[in-house]
């Protein structure tokens, strides 16, 4: 065995690249568990996975004349999994809002909120609904 590389550690498994990996899957089966909740609940899906230089929306909904800006945190408890929605992280999906919102103009008329799907195993997900104000942050 290499040195440095026990059972335990992530190098001996295959790698960071792996661990990445794993994560990835389950952050996709988490927001998928998220679309499929906020579906249920009236929203509709307008994107998933936005991405912009400023930041990623893990989900864009529309219910009526709200436009929601989704966060999908998964970890071992609820509590943790809200803890891990950092300022700085809503600095930056708030900015990958506003570019969403110069990308699809005619979407700006509608109301606006940032809201968080909070997930963990065994748990039902918890939707927490306007989680910060983009007034927080200075931006929009």
């Amino acid at each position: 065995m290499a040195e440095g590389k026990a059972p335990g550690d992530p190098a001996h498994r295959g790698g960071p690249d792996r661990a990445r990996r794993a994560a990835e899957r389950r952050g996709r089966f988490g927001e998928s568990l998220a679309r499929l909740y906020l579906r249920l609940s009236g929203y509709r899906l307008l994107a998933r996975g936005y991405r912009t230089r400023q930041g990623e929306i893990d989900l864009v909904l529309r219910k009526g004349r709200l436009l929601v800006f989704v966060e999908v945190k998964q970890r071992a408890d609820l509590d943790r999994a809200a803890e891990a929605i950092r300022p700085r992280q809503q600095q930056r999906i708030t900015r990958a809002a506003a570019q969403y919102l110069q990308d699809y103009p005619g979407l700006a008329r509608l109301d606006q909120r940032f809201d968080a799907i909070l997930l963990a195993p065994w748990r039902f997900p918890r939707h927490v609904k306007d989680a910060w104000r983009e007034s927080d942050h200075g931006y929009m």
